[in-house]
């Protein structure tokens, strides 16, 4: 309820009554990005990256208010009817504690496809595993696919521990290379080796976007990420 911004669906009042725990909160109009992603919508380089700017603002006033989000993925990115972020359904959230920004290890909790290594092994997280999913989302919007996909929850979460994403532009020849890097960043397997936050997440972006030709920024990006969307993975 603490966390007032604008690409973050706002708490009104929460409460019980009669035994049922309840939430009162903004009502969005339009669709989540999830739904885009499955309907093969396109977005342009430069859309993206506004999307991924407006999540990574949403996550960067979360962190600063020492709340670890621990289930970033397009189903709780919503897109309202005028295309801006709203970040929703902190249910598994956490509050850091005073000491760092690492919830204790333990339970696993999350979404596997967009869950980070260290939410995969129960050790602690922090604030990087959410930019951990940022990443898997950015990696969507650029290539159509997840990064760690198919063979089911095992075989997924094996990948994310173990094995390098394909970079980016390997999968789609007309994307600017300077993103591979920041993927590269975003999806690191240790946390210390992502970004330190998500306004250097969002930095590099934007870097990496005034850097591409003219033409480039206008570039189509096919959502359409097939098989590896069906499912709960």
């Amino acid at each position: 309820a603490r966390l007032n911004h604008p690409n973050i669906v706002t708490v009104f009042d929460f409460g019980e009554q009669d035994d049922v725990s309840f939430i009162v909160m903004e009502f969005v109009r339009g669709r989540e990005l999830a739904q885009a992603f499955d309907a093969g919508e396109s977005f342009t380089l430069a859309e993206a990256v506004r999307i991924m700017g407006e999540l990574l603002d949403a996550l960067a006033f979360a962190h600063g208010q020492r709340v670890v989000h621990r289930d970033v993925k397009p189903a709780n990115v919503m897109l309202d009817d005028g295309g801006r972020v709203k970040l929703t359904d902190f249910g598994v959230a956490r509050v850091a504690s005073h000491q760092g920004d690492r919830t204790m290890p333990g339970t696993m909790v999350g979404t596997p496809s967009y869950m980070a290594p260290e939410q995969i092994l129960g050790l602690a997280v922090g604030s990087r595993a959410d930019l951990f999913a940022a990443g898997v989302i950015l990696y969507q919007f650029l290539t159509g696919q997840r990064p760690f996909a198919g063979g089911g929850t095992f075989a997924v979460q094996r990948r994310i521990v173990n094995d390098p994403a394909t970079p980016p532009s390997a999968l789609n020849p007309a994307l600017p290379p300077l993103f591979d890097d920041i993927v590269a960043r975003a999806l690191a397997k240790q946390p210390e080796d992502r970004y330190v936050s998500a306004q250097d997440f969002a930095a590099d972006l934007q870097r990496a976007l005034g850097a591409v030709p003219s033409h480039s920024v206008d570039l189509d990006l096919h959502g359409d990420a097939g098989e590896s969307t069906n499912g709960s993975l």
